[in-house]
C-alpha cells in the first residue's frame, strides 16, 4: 500500500528513521458477548436377596378387614378401564385411564372408606427403594387405610435419607407386579404402575389382587424414570402418538413440568372430571341433577326424567338393558357431558384454544406452568436434551417443532404495583400473528390478545393474575415502512389537513427515526455516505446508519438486517479506501514534478488525516451497534438452536463478515493516521530535542502549559502533538482510540529519539556527556510537563521509559558514576539492556587519556551475549491495537440534541419524501397533501 523509498535509511543506521510502511499488529478485539445433585443414601441394605415369601409379605395388616368383597366392588368402578401399567415385556397396552388416576385429587373421599375392623390400626408397608440406593434393600414405613402414595413417599424418603426440599415432587410409588425366577430367586417385574399421589395403597392392595403366581411389591423411583418407561412403549416409530400422550398430559393438567401440591388443588376444577369420582348409586343421582341444570332443564324436570326410565324399564321386564351396560352407557354420556363443564385455573395464565387442526383430539384449555412456555409440532424422533422441550404439542402441517414461545411476567416486588406484560416471540420461519398482524420479533402479550399460529390455530392469552383491560381484538391497519403508510394514508381516515401536521411534524421531529421503504435504501446509503463530507458532521454517518439498523429490526422481515449491516460495511470500506487513495496522491514523492521536495507543515497533514480520522471515529461507533444487534441474534440462535434453523446461522456469518470488514476499517484508518504522523512531522523535529538548548534567553521556563513559550528547539514536537490532539478531538474519536493513538506516536519517539542518541554517542559530536545530558534531560522534562498537562502524561511517561532512563544515567555526576560498579548500576537502570548499557559506558566522554575503570566492566558470563545483541530499539516491537468495548457516544433511544445532526436527519427525511413521491403516480402525488417545502 505504501512506498518503500525510504526504508533503508541512513548507510550506518537504517534504524534511526521511521518505516515508511508502518504495519500495526492485528488487534486483540474485545467483543462484549452480552453463563444436579446427587442423593444423599441413608438406607440399610437387605442381606439376602427378594424371595417369594418376601413378596407376598410386602404388607402386614394385624387386623383383618371386613366387607372386602364390597370394597373391591365400589373401587373397580375406578379400575373398569384399565391401568397405568408399562410391561416390560410383551404385556398388555396401556390403561386408558392412567392420567386421570395420577391427577385424582381424591379418587376415595374419607367418608367412603371403611376403617379396619377395630380402628384405624396401623399397618407396616415395605417400600423398596433401588433406585434411590442400589441392591435389594427395603424401608418399612407405618401406614393406614387413609394414608396417601405421597404422605408414604415423604416417610420413605425420610427413612432412606434424601433431605433435600420438595424432594417427594421428584419421586412417585409404583406399585409393581412380578414373581420371583425360580433359579436364583430374583425379583422379575412384569407389569408396573405409577401410584397417584392421592391414591390409597393400602386398599388398592386389599382390594387389587394379582393374578395367581405373581406378587406385588410398591417401589419409589425416580418420577422421570416412570415417565420415560411410560414413552418407550411407542418404540416402534409412533412419535405422533407419544407427542398427544405428552399433550394429553401437559396441555389439560399444567402444560408441562411436575406441578407442586398446591397449584394442583388451585386447578382442581381444570383437571377432575365426574366420571373420575366415586360412582355410586346416590352419586350417580345427583350429577344427573347436574348435568340437567347444565343443559338447560330444571332438577325436577331431572328427577321426572328419571322416574319416568324407571317406569318403563318395570314395564318391559327383561327388554331392559342390563344394569352394568346402562351404568356402562351413563358413564360414557357423563364423561363426555363433564368435560363441558372444565373451569379455567385462577392462579396461572392459560391459552384458550378458538380454532384448531384436529378439534376430536385437542384440548381447549393449555395452561402455563412454567414461566417459558413453547407451542410445536410433534417429531417422530424427539431430541432428549432439555434445549428442544415443548410445553405444548400443535399436530399441524404448517407448525414448526419449535414454533413459538411465551415467557409469562415476573411478580413485581412490591403487590401494589401493576403486573408487567409477558412477551412473546416466534422462533426463526414461524407463521405467527399477533391480533392479526404478522409477528417476525418479540411483543408484548396482552391479557385478551389473539395469538395465531398457522393457518389452523388459534389462541386466546388470557392471565387472570392480571387486571382487566380492553381487549385488542381487531387488528391494527397495516402501515407502510414509507412515509405515505405512516403519515398519509387515506385509508386512516385523516383529513388532508391532518395529513400535512403529521408530515411537518415528523420532519421537525427530534425522535431518532428514519422511516423508508426497502427500494429506497441503496440511494439513502449512498446519501449518508456523502454526508462524511459536510462541515460538523463527526459522526453523523454511524448515527444515520444506526437509525436505518433501528428501522430494519422494527418494520422489515428479520432476514432483511444482515444484509443491511453487510452492505453499510462495504459502503463504508469502500470511502475509505477512496481517501487513502487520495492521501498518498497527494504526497510530494508521488508528484510529478519532484524538483523541490519537502515535508509537509502539521496543518496540512492534519487537514489531509481529517476524513481518515472521522471515518476511524464513525466505523468505531458502528461497529458498536452492529454488535449490538448481532447479540440479538445469538440469542435468538442459543434459544432456537443451530440445528433447528440454518438461517439464523446464515445470518450469524453475514454478519461476522461485515463486522470483520468493520473492523479492517478502523485498523487501515489507524495505520494510515499514525504513518503520516510520524513520517511527514515527527521525522524531522525530534533531532532538535536532542540538540537545542533549553537555558536561552528566549525561552521562559515558568509558563511550561504555553506553547509559545516553550524552548525553540522542543516547540516544533509538541505543535504535533497539540494538533494530533485537537485533530482527535475534533473528529470525536473514541478515548480509548485517541491514547492509543499518542500512545504509538510515544513509542515511535522513543524509538528515534534513543536510536539517534545512540548512533551519536559513538562519534565525535558524542552526547554522552554530562552537559549534553543536561539539556537533554531538561528538555525531556519540558515535554512530559506539557504532556502531563493535556491529560497525556501517564502514556508518556510509560513510552518515553527508554529515553528517560538514559539521560537519568547520563546526568550522574562523573565522580559518583567512575565509583559505581556494573551490578548497581544494572540494578539501578534495569530499563537499558546490558549491551545498550555497555555501549553507552564505554562512550562516556570522561576526558582527555581517561580510560574507563574496571568496575564498569560486564562480567565474563555476560560478554558473550552483549557482544551479539542490537542496541537499538526495534520499531516493530509497538504494542497491539485494542478496540474498545464500551464508552461509546452515540445513543439511538435518545431524543436527538445535537442541532447539526437534527439538520442532517431532517434533510434526510425529506430527501426520502422526495423519492417515495417520484415513485407514486401523477395524478397521486398532489392528493396526499405534503408539501416538501413546508
Amino acid at each position: 500500500m505504501f512506498s518503500d523509498e525510504r526504508k533503508d535509511g541512513s548507510p550506518r543506521f537504517g534504524k534511526l528513521h521511521f518505516p515508511v510502511g508502518l504495519w500495526i499488529n492485528s488487534p486483540k478485539k474485545h467483543f462484549a458477548k452480552l453463563g444436579r445433585r446427587w442423593p444423599s443414601v441413608g438406607s440399610v441394605k437387605s442381606t439376602s436377596s427378594d424371595t417369594a415369601s418376601r413378596g407376598s409379605e410386602s404388607v402386614e395388616m394385624r387386623p383383618a378387614t371386613k366387607n372386602k368383597a364390597s370394597r373391591h366392588k365400589r373401587i373397580s368402578a375406578l379400575f373398569q378401564r384399565g391401568g397405568t401399567g408399562v410391561p416390560t415385556s410383551g404385556g398388555r397396552g396401556r390403561w386408558a385411564s392412567e392420567k386421570k388416576l395420577a391427577d385424582l385429587i381424591d379418587p376415595l373421599p374419607e367418608d367412603r372408606v371403611e376403617p379396619p375392623s377395630q380402628g384405624e390400626v396401623p399397618g407396616i408397608l415395605k417400600i423398596y427403594g433401588g433406585d434411590i440406593s442400589t441392591g435389594a434393600n427395603y424401608k418399612s414405613v407405618l401406614a393406614t387405610a387413609r394414608s396417601t402414595a405421597r404422605q408414604l413417599v415423604q416417610e420413605a424418603l425420610e427413612r432412606y435419607g434424601v433431605a433435600q426440599a420438595n424432594a417427594e415432587d421428584a419421586y412417585v410409588l409404583c406399585d409393581v407386579v412380578g414373581n420371583v425366577h425360580g433359579t436364583d430367586g430374583s425379583w422379575q417385574a412384569q407389569y408396573l404402575r405409577a401410584v397417584g399421589d392421592s391414591e390409597r395403597p393400602l386398599v388398592l392392595q386389599d382390594v387389587w389382587k394379582p393374578k395367581t403366581g405373581c406378587t406385588r411389591r410398591f417401589e419409589i423411583r425416580r418420577r422421570c424414570d416412570v415417565e420415560r418407561m411410560a414413552e418407550g412403549e411407542d418404540g416402534d416409530g409412533s412419535g405422533i402418538s407419544q407427542a398427544r400422550r405428552q399433550q394429553s398430559r401437559r396441555s389439560r393438567a399444567a402444560s408441562g413440568g411436575h406441578v407442586p401440591p398446591k397449584e394442583r388443588a388451585d386447578n382442581l376444577s381444570l383437571r377432575r372430571s365426574i366420571s373420575e369420582m366415586n360412582l355410586s348409586t346416590k352419586r350417580r343421582r345427583d350429577r344427573k341433577g347436574v348435568l340437567s341444570m347444565a343443559v338447560g332443564e330444571p332438577q325436577e324436570a331431572g328427577l321426572a326424567e328419571e322416574s319416568r326410565l324407571k317406569a318403563s324399564e318395570g314395564a318391559e321386564g327383561t327388554s331392559a338393558p342390563p344394569a352394568s351396560e346402562a351404568e356402562a352407557m351413563d358413564v360414557a354420556n357423563l364423561e363426555q357431558l363433564s368435560q363441558c363443564l372444565i373451569q379455567p385455573p385462577t392462579e396461572h395464565p392459560y391459552f384458550l384454544q378458538l380454532l384448531g387442526y384436529n378439534e376430536k383430539q385437542e384440548f381447549v384449555i393449555h395452561v402455563m406452568t412454567r414461566r417459558r412456555h413453547i407451542f410445536g409440532r410433534p417429531e417422530r424422533c424427539p431430541a432428549p436434551d432439555q434445549s428442544n422441550y415443548v410445553d405444548t404439542f400443535l399436530s399441524a402441517p404448517d407448525i414448526l417443532p419449535r414454533h413459538c414461545c411465551v415467557v409469562s411476567s415476573v411478580p413485581p416486588a412490591d403487590p401494589s404495583q401493576p403486573r408487567g406484560s409477558a412477551m412473546v416471540r416466534p422462533f426463526r420461519g414461524a407463521l405467527i400473528t399477533h391480533n392479526g398482524a404478522p409477528l417476525h420479533r418479540q411483543v408484548e402479550l396482552a391479557p385478551g390478545d389473539l395469538l395465531g399460529m398457522g393457518q389452523h390455530f388459534l389462541f386466546m392469552y388470557k392471565d387472570p393474575r392480571a387486571a382487566a383491560a380492553p381487549l385488542a381484538w381487531l387488528p391494527k391497519a397495516w402501515v407502510s415502512p414509507g412515509l405515505v403508510g405512516a403519515l398519509a394514508c387515506q385509508a386512516c381516515g385523516r383529513s388532508l389537513q391532518e395529513r400535512q401536521e403529521a408530515f411537518r411534524a415528523y420532519l421537525k421531529s427530534r425522535e431518532p427515526q428514519l422511516r423508508y421503504r426497502p427500494q429506497e435504501q441503496e440511494a439513502l446509503l449512498a446519501e449518508i455516505v456523502r454526508l462524511q463530507e459536510a462541515p460538523n458532521c463527526r459522526l453523523g454517518p454511524a448515527f444515520l446508519f444506526g437509525l436505518c439498523l433501528e428501522h430494519a429490526v422494527r418494520e422489515l422481515e428479520p432476514g432483511h438486517l444482515p444484509r443491511l449491516i453487510a452492505r453499510i460495511a462495504q459502503l463504508v470500506k469502500e470511502a475509505v479506501w477512496e481517501k487513502i487513495k487520495e492521501i498518498g496522491d497527494r504526497q510530494p514523492e508521488n508528484q510529478q514534478d519532484k524538483g523541490e521536495l519537502g515535508n509537509l507543515s502539521i496543518e496540512e497533514v492534519a487537514a489531509d488525516l481529517r476524513p481518515l480520522m472521522l471515518w476511524m471515529a464513525n466505523a468505531m461507533e458502528l461497529l458498536s451497534l452492529v454488535q449490538k444487534r448481532v447479540l440479538d441474534i445469538e440469542k435468538d440462535l442459543d434459544l432456537e438452536g443451530a440445528s433447528h434453523n440454518a438461517l439464523l446461522s446464515s445470518d450469524l456469518e453475514t454478519c461476522d463478515e461485515a463486522m470483520a470488514v468493520l473492523d479492517e476499517v478502523i485498523m487501515s484508518t489507524f495505520q494510515q493516521s499514525v504513518y503520516y504522523l510520524t513520517k511527514q512531522t515527527l521525522y524531522s523535529a525530534l533531532p532538535a530535542l536532542l540538540d537545542s538548548n533549553p537555558f536561552t534567553a528566549t525561552a521562559d521556563l515558568s509558563h511550561v502549559p504555553e506553547l509559545s513559550s516553550m524552548p525553540e528547539g522542543i516547540q516544533g514536537t509538541l505543535a504535533i502533538y497539540q494538533a494530533t490532539l485537537e485533530l482527535t478531538r475534533d473528529c470525536d474519536l473514541h478515548p480509548d482510540l485517541v491514547s492509543q493513538t499518542f500512545g504509538y506516536l510515544f513509542f515511535f519517539s522513543n524509538a528515534s529519539l534513543f536510536n539517534t542518541l545512540m548512533e551519536r554517542g559513538s562519534s565525535h559530536q558524542s552526547l554522552f556527556q554530562w552537559a549534553k545530558a543536561v539539556q537533554i534531560r531538561t528538555n525531556l522534562d519540558l515535554v512530559l510537563d506539557w504532556l502531563q498537562g493535556v491529560g497525556l502524561g501517564d502514556i508518556a511517561t510509560e513510552f518515553f521509559r527508554k529515553l528517560s532512563t538514559t539521560a537519568n544515567l547520563l546526568c550522574v555526576p562523573k565522580t559518583s558514576l567512575l565509583q559505581t560498579s556494573w551490578s548497581r548500576l544494572r540494578n539501578d537502570y534495569p530499563a537499558l539492556t546490558p549491551a545498550q548499557l555497555q555501549h553507552v559506558l564505554t562512550n562516556y566522554q570522561l576526558g582527555p587519556g581517561r580510560v574507563s575503570p574496571e568496575c564498569w566492566s560486564p562480567p565474563e558470563k555476560e560478554r558473550d551475549e552483549i557482544a551479539h545483541s542490537d542496541i537499538f530499539e526495534s520499531f516493530t516491537d509497538h504494542p497491539p491495537l485494542i478496540l474498545p468495548c464500551d464508552g461509546f457516544r452515540l445513543r439511538l433511544s435518545e431524543p436527538v440534541s445535537d442541532d447539526t445532526l437534527h439538520r442532517q436527519l431532517t434533510r434526510l427525511r425529506r430527501f426520502l419524501w422526495e423519492l417515495e413521491r417520484e415513485s407514486l403516480p401523477a395524478n397521486q402525488r398532489a392528493v396526499y397533501g405534503l408539501d416538501p417545502s413546508q
